[in-house]
């Protein structure tokens, strides 16, 4: 149900427009002058404002230019007895929706409030979308550790330098490719994701190099690996680290050589490709137990990039939750919920062994089972705590 505040010195007009509204299906809340309005405004997400002009305390326009301030998001429909041509004029400058005169023609109110909310649907759209086809997420972090990262990034990215990354599950190792991907001379071509902890160890070269038809029994035509697709753009070889010993050699091969040959060929195929690699484990612990080659561990470590743990960048959590919330308040159609200050505190002290991924789905389940505001209770009821 959408909720429109309607905020009017007169409590007759208050009254008329409240049953007008309620009866069409509305959900309506009153203010009796600027100041209240405005304290409303800010407390709760409403879908319209209707707002008359002429009131004690704050008046309408003064009441316009600190709500836009607060959410230009939401539109705000002025209403006035007194008006003239010139006030509507500079009440639409200013940012209102539309401007109408007392008494309002019941028609034109209803017509109005319904193209405000498609407004407000189309912002809140516009934003999903923006989001879908943006590039890349932001990378959010005010820490020392995360401004290195970043800093980082811009000196290397634009070189062809191979990178690898490291650190735990979920703290964002595959963000760092993107945007080393995206800052670099080949953000135009493809950036190729190989996971390689998800594919079996029989079929990892057929994935990274290709085969040929008939090569083994399920080949039944020719395949392009990944590293053909990631041709002019970056490959990332995500877990590295559970790579086979077999295909580790024919990856070193290729970054020696920049050529592959396809399973089940003999044909060397002549490959442009930037190779960023990330791992949870210790490489140079897998390579004294015989299971990761040092001389490719030195070929992909030209530059080293560590991601710390959500528990090691504790100051970067409020950040991360208000990102967290605007995200998927849009997702699911909703106003943005704010989150009190002890709640925020009860997230600070978790110990997020998921760390950023479990993060987000704390805030997701925090976003479904709270009210309009999270409070420490919710955070106690629904976060399972940890020792």
């Amino acid at each position: 149900m959408s909720q429109i505040l309607i905020i009017d010195d007169e409590r007759a007009i208050r009254k008329t427009l409240g049953e007008i509204l309620s009866y069409e299906g509305y959900k309506v809340e009153e203010a009796s002058d600027g100041e209240e309005g405005l304290k409303k405004f800010k407390e709760k997400n409403f879908d319209v404002v209707l707002c008359d002009i002429k009131m004690p305390k704050l008046d309408g326009i003064e009441f316009l230019d600190k709500a836009r301030e607060a959410n230009p998001d939401i539109p705000i429909i002025m209403i006035s007895g007194h008006g003239t041509i010139e006030t509507a004029v500079e009440a639409v400058k200013k940012g209102a929706f539309d401007y109408i005169s007392k008494p309002p023609d019941l028609n034109r109110l209803l017509i109005t409030l319904r193209n405000a909310m498609d407004k407000t649907s189309l912002v809140t759209e516009t934003k999903v979308l923006k989001r879908k086809v943006g590039k890349v997420q932001e990378m959010i972090g005010n820490s020392p550790a995360i401004q290195r990262i970043k800093d980082t990034i811009e000196k290397v990215a634009p070189t062809d330098a191979r990178v690898l990354i490291t650190g735990e599950n979920g703290v964002g190792k595959e963000l760092v490719a993107r945007w080393l991907h995206e800052k670099s001379n080949r953000s135009s071509g493809p950036l190729v994701e190989v996971n390689c902890a998800a594919i079996p160890g029989e079929l990892i070269e057929s994935e990274l190099f290709g085969h040929e038809k008939g090569s083994f029994t399920s080949a039944i035509k020719q395949r392009i690996g990944k590293f053909e697709q990631a041709s002019g753009g970056t490959l990332f070889l995500d877990e590295i680290g559970d790579m086979s010993l077999s295909a580790q050699a024919k990856v070193l091969r290729a970054l020696q050589e920049g050529k592959i040959t396809r399973v089940g060929g003999d044909k060397e195929i002549s490959v442009d490709v930037r190779v960023v690699a990330a791992t949870n484990k210790d490489l140079l612990k897998e390579v004294e137990e015989k299971n990761f080659r040092l001389d490719l561990y030195h070929r992909l470590s030209v530059i080293l990039i560590h991601v710390p743990s959500l528990n090691d960048r504790r100051d970067d959590i409020p950040l991360l939750v208000d990102k967290f919330l605007e995200n998927i308040c849009i997702e699911y159609g909703i106003a943005k919920k704010e989150i009190e200050a002890d709640a925020l505190e009860a997230l600070r002290d978790y110990n997020w062994t998921g760390n950023i991924r479990e993060l987000r789905n704390v805030v997701e389940r925090l976003v479904i089972l709270s009210g309009k505001t999270i409070v420490k209770e919710d955070v106690v009821n629904n976060v399972v705590p940890r020792n």
